[in-house]
């Protein structure tokens, strides 16, 4: 599927995407659910959140505080309190720093309610997603807060774009129980 340009193809690609997510998580074995993540014996896989999320629930709250991220970017800057979308002191050159601490902060969280705040907030996403117009989403600097992009760039990313990413680390950690 191509990268989204209308409201209607990101609210496809993101309801396609997340169901897609979902049936994978049904059709994983209990053994897979129940085993730690352990991407170490694989040196393809060098990237920081190989080594960070070691399980499901690790996945979904990942997906859950990106979600939190863009509600309160758009909240806040459309009732003109101007916010950037990272949280201080976070940039982009130490946004993996502030998903390590997403990480801690949920180790305590079970997966059962993991499961429902990302159900929750993939739906309050969308429904923010449906107040704007082709032309908010996706004309750049349309609002100037979201620098030199569009706000619909950011939509696919936290949620279609983010579906692919946990689909593929979940199919990697799968296929060591086929």
């Amino acid at each position: 599927m191509s990268r989204p340009t209308t409201k209607a193809t990101l609210v496809e690609a993101a309801q396609t995407n997340f169901e897609k997510l979902w049936q994978l998580i049904e059709a994983m074995p209990q053994e897979a659910l129940d085993t730690e993540f352990d991407f170490s014996n694989d040196t393809g896989k060098k990237e920081a959140h190989w080594r960070r999320d070691k399980n499901l629930r690790d996945v979904l709250v990942h997906l859950y505080e990106w979600h939190q991220l863009l509600l309160t970017w758009v909240s806040s800057n459309m009732q003109g309190k101007r916010r950037d979308f990272l949280p201080e002191p976070y940039i982009w050159k130490t946004y993996g720093e502030m998903n390590q601490a997403f990480w801690q902060q949920h180790q305590g969280t079970s997966l059962e309610d993991a499961k429902g705040m990302v159900t929750d907030s993939h739906q309050a996403v969308l429904e923010l997603v449906q107040t704007f117009s082709d032309d908010e989403l996706f004309t750049k600097q349309h609002f100037d807060w979201t620098g030199s992009t569009s706000l619909g760039s950011y939509c696919v990313s936290t949620l279609s774009s983010h579906y692919d990413w946990a689909m593929k680390k979940l199919r990697a950690h799968a296929k060591k129980f086929a």
